[in-house]
């Protein structure tokens, strides 16, 4: 018997072992906030990372917040302003 080099060997074992999986099997590539989350957390330790994550859902809210008063702001001048009004 002949020995079998190693590079074919390892080529032979791959070849089986895609051919093991389903046909119907796809892998989805990760979303980039699932890739950058990952990131993260190998960068990070899980302090950091939640102070992270805290801060930005804060800049979030206020920039909600910010929003609101603008829609506000504008109401009460249309609302002062001189003038036929619509009903």
């Amino acid at each position: 018997m002949q020995a079998v080099p190693a590079h074919a060997a390892r080529a032979t074992a791959a070849a089986r072992a895609a051919s093991a999986l389903p046909a119907t099997l796809s892998v989805r590539p990760p979303s980039v906030t699932g890739a950058l989350r990952a990131l993260e957390g190998l960068l990070m330790r899980g302090g950091q990372r939640t102070a992270r994550r805290n801060a930005w859902t804060a800049v979030l809210e206020d920039r909600r917040r910010a929003k609101d008063r603008r829609e506000a702001q504008h109401v009460l001048e249309a609302v002062a302003a001189p003038g036929p009004r619509a009903t």
